[in-house]
């Protein structure tokens, strides 16, 4: 390890370091534009300037200069600040002055850089150049006049998101950054490219001229458009989430977001259920608190009762829902809405066993029955750097983009007892081998027998490492499942049973037409499938608007907090099953948020500890018949797969746009 001094301060970084890593080491901070430390290194904003010795009398760029042992580095000498001064005026020659109207404008690298380390005026009087504006799609909006040609967002496109869609033309003062024939781009990440930008170049287009960012109020929260688990901030103004932004966290989703995690949040203030609704001769009609509970009242007497959740309910309403349904003698729980029947005694045959961090360390990879990439985008991702490694990934379903190299089996179950010989060889000589099971390859029957039995046909259990893998795409699931949302046969098994009453926890994808012999009540945010299906509609929060715990797919605890008040007369959801429970004349064992916690705790203790889930592998007896037959898509439409995403309008147009190759005509500006 090289040892080298930073402005007389000693470090001793890893070997292969860079002097810019050194001089973080050292606490000293180094000014860039195109260096990230997630991408790879191009050398070309020269705005990293530092003096070393031994070597050449002039400044040298940081980013890409190795640390070496004995090293004197400068950072502040005048010989640096002069130069980084020069390039500084060089980047603003051309920069126009859009400050005041800028988007980036309180989140700039170029304005925080140019007052720290620019000269203060400029020697420059002649005509700037103008570049016509680059379109693409409808999440990043373009003012090429401003771009620095740093590449970041031509970096990630290749690099982490896959599609090589960025690219440069020109040469020279004629270089300009665009997109491939300025189309859309079709990457469900191609708004990270606007967090990258170190100037205006590319900001959201979304977002455009809705704050500044010192009106917004900032809250730590956790994504639910999928089951990542996401690390996100909400960006709100008064009652209003204007925007989600990823928080770094190297364990889940390093610092990217999805652009389903970015962009739904306009479909938090459309469609929204802002006060009860009860069903009169067929259609429902707006009422009050008191009429609903008594409708329900009237309709419980006494009766059985069930909950099915949704895709995006928090473990705490889940846990309310229980314990009323279980105050009301019953026990029927189910949270796989779409009508799954997978095996839940043993919740490690059901969880993503090597971690979402651990997936990029495996050398031998099968998926099975997944699009990964739609299913969950950051996962793909990491995926991606496996074999960028040198991993190797085989598949077996419907043949879809990945963004890497596949070698494709083909679609069909019958598969999985006639594994290719050197497919089997390869797991073999495998250190970390794994399978990913889709929620589509758990639905037909004997699947998930046969998907176990993979474990020791391809060596996936070993000292240290559990390369067993099962994709949940559902923010709710792995949550409902520690709570005991599942029935041994299902939904159907609730339909076999039914029940008088069944509450619909914001679920909206279930077949309504099952339950045609229950009072339906739903208790939900928006106004899609499950209260239009309902006989009674209770308004309840959306993720952003309530405080809870989220359990993502390898079993990892968090939390996030309420940003927004619900809208009108909704509630949060626990608020509404507590009141309830009052009216009904029972007795649920809570009366806050913080007694609900302790409860829940109490009942099952992995939810009062943040992190990973202490989850033993357990391997369940199974058995069923060889499965055959072709795998379906768990996911036909990325961009609207949940009531918030269809009621957003950046979500409808990226579906119409992207998927469907819809065109729509762009103002003049």
């Amino acid at each position: 390890m090289p040892k080298l001094t930073v402005d007389g301060i000693e470090v001793e970084v890893p070997a292969g370091a860079t002097v810019l890593q050194a001089c973080e080491a050292a606490g000293k901070e180094i000014p860039r534009f195109c260096y990230h430390e997630r991408l790879s290194i191009a050398g070309n904003c020269r705005m990293c300037l530092v003096e070393v010795k031994p070597g050449p009398p002039k400044p040298q760029a940081s980013c890409a200069l190795p640390a070496a042992d004995g090293q004197e580095i400068q950072t502040m000498s005048p010989m640096v600040k002069k130069a980084r001064e020069g390039v500084m005026e060089f980047l603003l020659i051309n920069h126009p002055l859009d400050c005041p109207i800028c988007d980036q404008g309180g989140e700039c690298d170029l304005q925080d850089q140019s007052v720290a380390y620019g000269r203060g005026q400029s020697r420059f009087h002649e005509n700037k150049r103008a570049v016509t504006e680059k379109y693409m799609g409808p999440i990043v909006k373009t003012v090429m006049t401003r771009c620095i040609q740093c590449t970041r967002c031509v970096r990630f496109a290749e690099e982490v998101a896959g599609v090589e869609e960025i690219g440069a033309i020109g040469r020279g003062e004629n270089m300009q950054i665009t997109s491939y024939l300025e189309k859309a781009i079709t990457s469900e990440l191609s708004g990270n490219v606007v967090d990258l930008c170190p100037v205006g170049a590319l900001t959201s287009k979304p977002y455009a001229f809705e704050a500044r960012p010192w009106e917004l109020k900032k809250t730590p929260a956790i994504d639910v458009m999928d089951a990542v688990g996401t690390n996100i901030r909400l960006d709100s103004r008064g009652r209003q989430v204007l925007r989600a932004l990823p928080r770094i966290n190297d364990d889940v989703n390093e610092e990217w977001a999805s652009d389903k995690t970015r962009h739904a949040v306009d479909g938090l203030v459309r469609s929204r259920l802002d006060k009860p609704f009860v069903r009169k001769n067929g259609r429902l009609v707006a009422a009050s608190w008191d009429e609903a509970f008594a409708a329900i009242r009237a309709a419980n007497a006494g009766a059985s009762a069930a909950a099915i959740a949704g895709d995006l309910v928090d473990a705490e309403t889940m846990f309310a829902a229980k314990a009323l349904v279980r105050a009301m003698g019953s026990t029927m729980l189910e949270g796989r809405q779409t009508g799954l029947a997978y095996d839940v005694s043993s919740l490690s045959a059901v969880n993503f066993n090597t971690t979402i961090a651990g997936i990029e360390t495996a050398d031998a990879i099968l998926i099975l029955g997944s699009n990964v990439r739609w299913e969950a985008p950051l996962v793909n991702t990491r995926i991606r750097k496996a074999v960028k490694r040198g991993a190797r990934v085989w598949a077996i379903g419907p043949e879809v983009d990945l963004t890497y190299k596949v070698t494709w089996l083909g679609n069909d179950l019958s598969l999985l007892g006639d594994l290719p010989k050197e497919l089997v060889e390869a797991f073999g000589k495998a250190q970390r081998p794994a399978l990913i099971v889709g929620g589509a390859a758990l639905k037909p029957e004997g699947a998930q027998a046969a998907s176990l039995g993979l474990i020791d046909t391809l060596g996936l259990i070993r000292d240290g490492w559990n390369g067993y893998n099962v994709l949940h795409f559902s923010a709710a699931r792995m949550a409902g499942l520690m709570l005991g949302y599942a029935q041994a046969g299902g939904i159907a098994d609730i339909v076999a049973q039914a029940p008088r009453l069944v509450f619909f926890l914001a679920a909206d994808e279930v077949d309504f037409s099952r339950f045609e012999q229950s009072f339906k009540v739903y208790v939900g945010h928006h106004g899609d499938a499950g209260a239009a299906a309902a006989d009674v509609v209770l308004p309840g929060a959306a993720y952003t608007e309530k405080s809870g715990t989220w359990v993502n797919l390898e079993g990892r605890v968090q939390r996030g907090e309420r940003a927004v008040f619900a809208p009108g007369d909704a509630r949060e959801d626990w608020t509404i099953f507590r009141a309830l429970a009052d009216v009904l004349g029972l007795t649920l064992g809570f009366d806050t948020f913080e007694q609900l916690r302790a409860a829940m705790a109490r009942e099952v203790p992995a939810l009062g500890q943040l992190g990973l889930a202490d989850i033993a592998w357990q391997r369940p007896s199974l058995s069923g018949p060889a499965p055959t037959g072709p795998i379906g898509a768990a996911i036909k439409d990325f961009y609207l797969t949940n009531a918030i995403c269809r009621a957003s309008p950046t979500m409808q147009r990226c579906s119409a746009e992207i998927l469907h190759g819809e065109t729509f005509l762009e103002a003049a500006e």
